[in-house]
């Protein structure tokens, strides 16, 4: 206790001013440490700001060439799309003409055949398969070979239009895209550091694990440009096509529809000039029928009149034979009335004869008249058929150009 209330041990006076002295070169070294790393950050934060501000500086020019970059490829792609659409729209209207062309196939081809069924209603010798008929027959080949053709076509123009679209879908979808970084991008662009919603975030510095090289992403545009450019390109052509294909089948249709149209016509003035010579020769048939019938009736006038002379001839023979005696001899007047007799007999017998002749004759004219009646009426079935049915009929087809 007497220990603990004993003063603390004093210092020698050369300590006290070793102290202040080391104090004094203490706190200058303290000092001069403190100025250099005032210097030093003051240094540091020159560096930093102006290495800040330039790749801030560099940063928000790569930015805007990103910007522009992307605006131009979104160019393209507008431009590729304008240009798939209005193609598109100017190939469904071809396609609008492949199908009235398509249609317009129907009703030729419904009238061909039905003018082929028609002419197999012809009888006797005019069921011919004449010109008319070869024509048609190679006129229902031109139909259907132009309707095959045209069905062919318009499965092209609709596969085409698919990959148009197709093509389309994917400009949009790129052009989507493009739109959304634009955006993005150009938000970027705004932010500065006095932005109010600027924030640290979490994981920012990363590359995504789904990103692409610029390479690839350039890429991936070139080649839906160029899918765009090839269907287009293909849809042209196709059109250039279907131009020619409708130009090429209505003129083959219109030329054999004017040579079925031809064939007919001839065959129509041919049957009529064959009726003509027909019914020419009905009247001289009947004319000489006529006359046939004229003379039998005069031949059997002639026979007729022969009847009384070969009575009277033989009634004198018979009452000759009733001469009493030496009287019933054989005198001239005997052998005359024998003769006259037999003279009248052989005319009446050469007139039956040629009345049975003339009979003959009469019913050969009579066949022949009903053959020519029959002849007639087989052109005038064939007319009708040719002129009337067929083709007033064929005046309804209007083969158009589509």
């Amino acid at each position: 206790m007497a220990r603990l209330l004993q003063a603390p041990p004093k210092c020698l006076s050369p300590d006290w001013h070793i102290a202040n002295k080391l104090q004094c070169a203490s706190t200058d070294a303290q000092k001069s440490s403190s100025e250099r790393v005032a210097a030093e950050s003051q240094r540091l934060m020159e560096e930093t700001e102006k290495t800040t501000q330039k790749t801030q500086s560099d940063v928000n020019k790569k930015i805007e060439q990103r910007l522009e970059e992307i605006k131009f490829w979104k160019q393209e792609l507008d431009d590729r799309l304008e240009q798939i659409v209005n193609e598109t729209e100017v190939l469904l209207t071809f396609k609008t003409r492949v199908e009235k062309a398509l249609e317009s196939c129907k009703e030729p081809l419904f009238i061909t055949q039905q003018c082929l069924l028609n002419r197999e209603r012809r009888v006797g010798i005019d069921l011919v398969h004449d010109e008319v008929e070869q024509e048609l027959l190679k006129e229902a080949e031109v139909i259907k070979g132009v309707t095959a053709l045209l069905e062919r076509t318009l499965g092209q123009t609709n596969e085409q239009i698919r990959l148009n679209r197709s093509a389309k879908y994917q400009l949009e979808m790129d052009l989507r895209d493009k739109f959304t970084a634009l955006m993005i991008d150009d938000y970027c662009a705004g932010l500065t550091n006095n932005t109010p919603d600027i924030r640290y975030t979490n994981n920012a510095v990363k590359m995504e694990g789904n990103s692409v090289s610029l390479e690839d992403w350039i890429d991936f545009s070139n080649i839906n440009i160029e899918k765009a450019d090839k269907q287009r390109n293909s849809s042209l052509a196709l059109r250039a096509l279907i131009d020619r294909i409708l130009s090429q089948t209505i003129n083959d249709m219109r030329k054999q529809y004017e040579t079925v149209n031809v064939a007919f016509r001839n065959r129509v003035k041919e049957v009529k000039d064959a009726k003509q010579k027909l019914e020419t020769l009905l009247a001289v048939v009947m004319n000489e029928t006529a006359s046939q019938e004229k003379n039998i009736t005069a031949l059997e006038k002639a026979i007729s009149d022969k009847e009384g002379p070969v009575q009277v001839a033989q009634t004198r023979l018979e009452a000759r034979t009733h001469r009493p005696n030496v009287e019933l001899c054989r005198d001239i007047v005997q052998y005359r009335l024998i003769n006259e007799v037999e003279e009248i007999t052989k005319n009446i017998q050469r007139l039956k004869d040629t009345l049975a002749q003339a009979k003959a004759e009469l019913k050969g004219l009579s066949r022949q008249q009903l053959f020519l009646e029959e002849e007639i009426q087989v052109k005038e079935n064939t007319l009708y058929i040719d002129e009337v049915l067929c083709m007033q009929m064929r005046e309804s087809v209007s083969i158009k150009n589509f």
